[in-house]
């Protein structure tokens, strides 16, 4: 019964992550996606997929010049490319901004150099905007964590606009599903959650265990970091239509 039931979970997990690999590159009806980089994607993917409101996430590479490109010659340099995840979501229950909550609080925005234990460009931290509007909630938002002074160096995470997304390998999706004891092994030894543990630990434990469900929401000292752009700078930095798009979703 023990190995039938391994077995199971095991078939379960391969057949979810075909379902996944099946529609990589598109999104369900009604819904929105969002492309993050935030060092490891396996990490990322995980992180993200436990939020309220995320309906899936994908493992992927996206901002480089060689095309269909592959683990071994991302993970390698060379090509460009940037380790992401393409999060689809319900905005009827998560926001953009939201996002931005979740991504800040899963990175060392102040490396330049990659994320943790992995190395290198391909390994930094970046957000991808899809249009103008996007673009001026991912620049406020950073602005205004520079601003918390809660780093010592400067945010150097990039703001970069979303070209073709590649997603990884299959055996790269879900992979903290298929495959728990590595990742675990792997994420904490990557001193990632250590980090975050000490960077954040002025946030109320209450609201990093119901972050789930709370799009990661901070105390109120902090909760100016993600205000929306003043109505004048959104007017000078979009055009009419942008803005009158901006407010309604705003």
């Amino acid at each position: 019964l023990v190995v039938a039931a391994i077995l199971f979970a095991t078939f379960q997990a391969i057949s979810m992550a075909k379902d996944k690999g099946d529609s990589l590159n598109t999104s369900p009806e009604n819904t929105k996606y969002a492309v993050f980089a935030g060092g490891c994607f396996w990490c990322t993917e995980s992180d993200f997929e436990k939020i309220d409101g995320v309906l899936s996430a994908v493992s992927g590479y996206t901002g480089g010049h060689v095309k269909n490109p592959t683990y071994k010659q991302v993970s390698g340099g060379g090509t460009g490319h940037i380790e992401a995840v393409k999060v689809v979501y319900d905005p009827t229950r998560i926001s953009f901004e939201g996002l931005l909550e979740v991504f800040w609080q899963h990175v060392d925005p102040a490396d330049p150099g990659g994320q943790f234990v992995d190395r290198g460009p391909q390994y930094r931290s970046a957000i991808f905007y899809t249009d103008e509007n996007e673009k001026l909630l991912a620049e406020n938002s950073k602005e205004n964590l520079a601003a918390t002074g809660r780093f010592d160096k400067s945010i150097a995470t990039d703001i970069l606009r979303l070209g073709t997304f590649y997603p990884a390998e299959k055996y790269h999706q879900d992979y903290y599903k298929k495959n728990p004891l590595r990742y675990k092994y792997y994420r904490s030894g990557s001193g990632r959650d250590q980090f975050l543990k000490k960077t954040w630990a002025d946030v109320k434990s209450g609201n990093r265990k119901g972050a789930k469900k709370m799009g990661m929401k901070m105390e109120k000292s902090d909760t100016s970091m993600y205000s929306r752009p003043a109505d004048e700078k959104l007017k000078k930095r979009l055009t009419p239509l942008q803005y009158r798009v901006a407010i309604e979703n705003g």
